[in-house]
């Protein structure tokens, strides 16, 4: 409850009594985003196997199966945008949907054979002396 800014107004109105009751405020497409992910999902937020970094480089091993037991739509679509290769960062942003579920859905697909992956490569030895060296020469050449 907020107080009234002009002293003429109804004093105290209950916002609460405003706001529509909770049985009829998430239903159909409100409830969508909050549910949707964790269904497509079934509520597995980590997936069966790869690391699936961002910058991992997914492609499809074939094209888009015809009534691939056990896919979804979005499955069917991330099949569909990895026929060229492309990053995880890439497929999220496509598919509008939070990376972890997008990182499940890439496991269930890498599980069944339709996509492949490549991993980045490890960060550099950055304890190499040289390494420190070759960059402070590369800024004083500049």
């Amino acid at each position: 409850m907020m107080p009234p800014e002009d002293p003429t107004q109804e004093p105290w109105v209950d916002e609460a009594a405003t706001r529509p009751p909770v049985s009829d405020r998430f239903l159909d497409e409100h409830a969508g985003p909050m549910v949707r992910p964790y269904v497509m999902t079934s509520g597995r937020i980590e997936p069966t196997r790869g690391r699936f970094d961002l910058i991992t480089l997914v492609v499809a091993a074939g094209a888009e199966p015809e009534g691939a037991i056990g896919l979804g739509p979005e499955h069917l679509s991330i099949i569909r945008l990895c026929q060229s290769v492309m990053s995880v960062a890439e497929i999220t942003g496509h598919l509008d949907l939070p990376v972890a579920t997008v990182r499940v859905m890439l496991g269930d697909l890498l599980d069944k054979g339709f996509v492949s992956l490549q991993e980045p490569e490890p960060e550099a030895d950055m304890h190499d002396i040289r390494l420190y060296k070759a960059v402070i020469d590369g800024l004083r050449a500049l």
